[in-house]
């Protein structure tokens, strides 16, 4: 079991590493190139909003059919989408057609492929690796997102000035292809699943039952969507606060994201090196106060500290890590497999739809207000959230208990 169980997730890996890789690139290039072509916070923020909007209102109600699907087929179905999505906009940028809200489309398609892809694949990993590993399972899956994020942004500012976004998204549809080609290659046990007949109604309410089911959960989660409806906009800011604020260009921008991915590796890398068994919802509390004081303190620099920047992006980039391996595993633990699809795909849309909306707000506030006043209201209330996380006893001791069944287990 433990040979074949890490021969799996070497598979799977392998390609999950090419396909977040492309994508890393290609997302920053899309970046980069609207923030040089627009230089506009609104339309960033839109683009933002684009690619989270879908996938938050899809991932709100897709939890029962990630839980009845074959799930490996879903994230192969997932993939294949996101590709020839991508390949009909390098074909427009190919033939020189290629405008902004093409870009916008692209990104709302990859959303709503990632709706059905990401909730398959984390309910997934608990039927694949034993329940102690988890934790080990998301630092390592934070490690190969920063990692890209460390590449992502450098190879994305180089290929910019090399060639056109046509070829730039390619890489993107090859890393799908080659996932695709991975997941094929192993077996994705599926949990028990109902006969009757599909309600979603009834399987809706299942997802939140099995929420509320655990003790402090719903706060638990309700705090981790309230600290991401301030973080997710402001993320989407740092390109344009170089430019604007701290008088740098396409270097300085894939710097300060090179910055993030190499505080996210760390982060990751802690959390993968090993098993820990000390209450991880404390951790995450400390991981809340971390990044809004990363905030807070970038809204204060002057114009001439931007190594400072860089410093508050790498913390931020650690606590990113830090946060999501742990709260992942914390849900993928109290959580039983048949219904935890439900759970995540609530989580994932919960989160991602509040954060959505903050960004039209978010946009008009540094159009109107700054980008300085921005971090700095962000990072307070952030810091505030982290506060009252530790102020909730239920929250505090959600996973002092890791023996307990998860809620849905069948007895």
């Amino acid at each position: 079991m433990e040979q074949s169980w890490k021969k799996t997730f070497a598979i799977i890996w392998s390609g999950q590493f090419l396909s977040v890789l492309s994508s890393s690139i290609v997302g920053y290039a899309v970046i980069f190139w609207l923030s040089i072509e627009t230089r506009s916070a609104e339309v960033l923020a839109l683009a933002a909003i684009c690619g989270m909007l879908p996938q938050s209102v899809l991932g709100i109600f897709v939890g029962p059919y990630v839980d009845r699907w074959n799930r490996k087929r879903t994230m192969i179905a997932s993939d294949s989408f996101i590709a020839f999505c991508t390949l009909l906009l390098a074909l427009l940028f190919w033939l020189g057609v290629a405008r902004t809200w093409h870009i916008y489309l692209l990104l709302a398609c990859r959303s709503a492929g990632s709706a059905f892809h990401r909730p398959a694949m984390q309910a997934s990993i608990p039927l694949l690796a034993p329940r102690s590993q988890l934790t080990r399972i998301a630092g390592i899956n934070q490690v190969i997102s920063a990692v890209s994020d460390i590449a992502g942004p450098a190879l994305g500012a180089l290929l910019i000035s090399l060639t056109g976004m046509g070829t730039i998204l390619m890489l993107d549809v090859a890393g799908a292809l080659f996932a695709c080609t991975t997941l094929q290659l192993v077996r994705i046990p599926e949990p028990e699943r109902p006969k009757r007949t599909p309600d979603l109604r009834r399987e809706f309410r299942e997802g939140f039952s099995a929420i509320f089911a655990v003790r402090g959960m719903a706060w638990f989660i309700g705090l981790a969507i309230a600290v991401l409806f301030f973080i997710m906009p402001v993320g989407v800011l740092f390109p344009l606060m170089t430019l604007e604020h701290f008088g740098g260009g396409t270097y300085e921008m894939s710097l300060v994201e090179i910055v993030w991915g190499a505080g996210a590796l760390a982060g990751g890398a802690l959390m993968g090196v090993r098993n820990y068994h000390r209450n991880r919802a404390l951790l995450i509390n400390a991981m809340y106060l971390v990044v809004g004081l990363s905030f807070l303190g970038s809204g204060l620099l002057p114009a001439s500290g931007f190594v400072w920047f860089a410093l508050f992006t790498a913390a931020a980039g650690i606590t990113s890590s830090v946060f999501s391996a742990a709260f992942i595993a914390v849900v993928q633990h109290r959580i039983a497999a048949e219904v935890l699809g439900r759970v995540l795909s609530l989580y994932y849309g919960f989160s991602l739809l509040p954060a959505a909306l903050g960004l039209l707000g978010t946009g008009f506030l540094a159009e109107q207000v700054g980008l300085r006043p921005t971090f700095i209201i962000s990072g307070c209330i952030i810091c505030l959230l982290g506060i009252v996380a530790f102020l909730i006893p239920s929250v505090r001791q959600i996973d002092s208990k890791r023996d307990e069944e998860p809620a849905g287990q069948k007895r």
